[in-house]
């Protein structure tokens, strides 16, 4: 078996056992299966112009990065023949993203924490359009407003072109905070987004060049509504998208992209883990293999989180089997098994692991 084969097992695996995920360039060739095997293993979240330039080929690859090091994906729209896949055509677009099929925990729900990271380079001589030019969204799927965006980095032409953070919860996006595009062009930067998703919660984004550290764009607010009204779940886009409204002023474009992560932090502090309610009865603890779980239809439960001593959230599991559920793949120690309903939690239980 290859070694990238070998890679795509690990990472499938990986999403039964981690509520972190990574994506990763891991070298030339496959770079569509890479993607998929991570953000929706059997399924596609791959949204390419290739359906209208066939003759070019696949427009997202993996290339060597002198500056980094190592492979990273490089993401390539042309302003002839590219669209957006042969459905839209005043616009392109050449993104990935999480979805409805991906796992649970890349899409984000109410009451939970995630942080997205990622690294990014747009050329020096990088053109961005006067209308949009998208590079980044978190992006609502179902309810009133799902057809917007509710937090988008955009690139915009102007004098001098700016790099802007937009944001509603509505249907009416506005402008919170921009910095010139000067000062990401031709370099590398590590992008770092924390969101609570609700009512009243913590949204922040920094922006650091990756040679120096420097921080070129910073925002935080600790009491925004990170929510759109009737939202099944958010999920986050990562490439290009922009406006062919103004074609004049685009060219050709490869923007890079390396080292996407995907991680659930815990909402909940390691005394409110601990309050050992046991509403749910499960059994053996201290358990090696196998947990066996009660249910009983005055405390049903339709996911289980799971915390190690240390309040992080590792696992988030789908009760589609309800009577156990397999410890072998954890290592020894004590764990927080939290059981829910929708987002109310049922049930709070400590167990080891030995």
């Amino acid at each position: 078996m290859s070694q990238k084969k070998v890679l795509y097992l690990l990472l499938m695996l990986s999403y039964s056992s981690f509520s972190q995920v990574t994506l990763t360039a891991d070298g030339e060739g496959n770079t569509y299966e890479l993607i998929n095997s991570v953000l929706a293993p059997n399924y596609n979240v791959v949204e390419v112009p290739d359906c209208n330039h066939v003759s070019f080929g696949r427009h997202i690859d993996e290339i060597f990065d002198a500056d980094l090091n190592k492979h990273v994906f490089r993401f390539i729209i042309h302003t002839e023949n590219d669209n957006d896949r042969c459905q839209k055509f005043d616009r392109q677009r050449n993104e990935i993203k999480a979805y409805d099929k991906s796992p649970e925990n890349l899409l984000g729900v109410v009451g939970e924490r995630v942080i997205y990271k990622w690294k990014m380079k747009v050329d020096k001589d990088f053109q961005a359009s006067p209308n949009f030019t998208h590079l980044h969204q978190l992006k609502s799927v179902g309810g009133d407003y799902s057809s917007i965006p509710m937090y988008t980095l955009t690139a915009r032409k102007g004098n001098p072109d700016k790099l802007e953070l937009r944001y509603t919860n509505t249907n009416s996006q506005s402008t919170i905070k921009k910095v010139d595009l000067s000062l990401l062009k031709g370099t590398w930067v590590e992008i770092t987004e924390d969101i609570s998703y609700g009512s009243n919660k913590n949204y922040s984004l920094i922006i650091k060049r990756v040679d120096n550290q420097n921080t070129v764009f910073e925002y935080s607010n600790n009491n925004t509504i990170n929510w759109q009204n009737g939202a099944e779940f958010v999920r986050p886009k990562w490439g290009i998208y922009r406006s062919l409204l103004n074609v004049a002023d685009l060219r050709d474009e490869e923007v890079l992209f390396a080292d996407f992560s995907i991680e659930q932090v815990s909402p909940l502090s390691i005394e409110e883990l601990s309050q050992n309610t046991q509403t749910i009865k499960t059994y053996p603890n201290p358990v090696k293999k196998r947990l066996f779980i009660k249910e009983t239809n005055e405390h049903p439960f339709n996911s289980i989180n799971i915390f190690d001593v240390m309040g992080k959230l590792i696992l988030v599991k789908k009760s589609t089997i309800k009577d156990s559920i397999d410890v072998s793949n954890l290592n020894k120690g004590m764990y927080y098994f939290i059981f829910k309903v929708d987002q109310k939690i049922v049930s709070r239980n400590t167990i080891i692991i030995n």
